[in-house]
């Protein structure tokens, strides 16, 4: 169960998207998207291959410049703060490798060190621990199984205790049980730290076990965004996933109820 929220009508947003739009020459990846994200959120991003989902993470991250439009994240302009704004949050993805031939340890040493923390080996062993990986801590990344990485990569991904939280596929190629386990241990973070996460996956069983919100792209816009209840609800589908078919298969709701696209 998610965190309820507190004082949301006079809190701002810690992300508040406007009018983002990104061009590569004549292919308009994102095409004039708003939205806005709470503190403590678990933010489904949804849609097809490219729907502009990853374009959109990149933006937000300050990883590549909108063509127009604004980004603000905590309250701070993503092009004129991005180096402080970076230092409050983090992203994790099942598509990240850390280099192989270092030990568990000495890639998150390596990483405390970018984020500027202080003897950082009581936080590494708490991560490692929390994550049931205390017993890889002398071990070659390489030499992880899948599982293993995916919680050393959310590990690395929590050091400096972001205030948000991109996380990409990550339970992808996890056995059910070991998927199982880390949504339980994300779900914790954000009931624990309020912290806020924006989470893609094409597993909408797991997007419906995770996110309070969710937001579904097709071609580079928004198609419909809100509550999965209140989503399936206006737009009388079934599931996610037969909706996440449709709007795959059409790029847009034919007969969602008003006000959904």
């Amino acid at each position: 169960m998610l965190p309820e929220k507190t004082n949301s009508m006079t809190a701002p947003p810690v992300l508040a998207v406007n009018g983002l739009t990104k061009r590569f020459g004549d292919l308009v990846a994102v095409d004039d998207i708003s939205f806005t994200v709470e503190r403590g959120d678990i933010l489904g991003l949804l849609g097809p291959n490219g729907a502009g989902k990853t374009t959109t993470i990149q933006l937000l991250l300050g990883l590549t410049t909108p063509t127009s439009g604004q980004i603000s994240i905590l309250g701070m302009d993503i092009r004129r703060q991005r180096r402080k704004i970076l230092s409050r949050v983090n992203f994790a993805s099942a598509d990240i490798h850390l280099p192989s031939n270092l030990t568990v340890w000495e890639n998150l040493n390596i990483f405390a060190k970018l984020y500027g923390l202080r003897r950082p080996q009581k936080t590494i062993a708490k991560l490692l621990d929390f994550f049931g990986i205390s017993d890889t801590l002398h071990a070659r990344a390489g030499t992880l199984s899948s599982g293993q990485r995916t919680r050393l990569n959310l590990a690395k991904a929590l050091l400096n205790e972001p205030d948000i939280l991109f996380l990409d596929e990550p339970t992808a190629s996890l056995d059910p049980e070991i998927a199982s386990r880390v949504r339980h241990m994300l779900r914790s973070v954000n009931q624990e730290r309020g912290m806020t996460m924006i989470y893609t996956s094409h597993n909408m069983y797991e997007i419906e076990m995770m996110c309070n919100r969710i937001l579904f792209m097709s071609r580079g816009r928004i198609v419909v965004q809100g509550t999965p209840a209140d989503i399936k609800q206006r737009t009388m589908a079934k599931s996610l996933e037969d909706l996440f078919i449709t709007i795959a298969r059409n790029g847009k709701l034919h007969d969602a109820a008003p006000g959904t696209d």
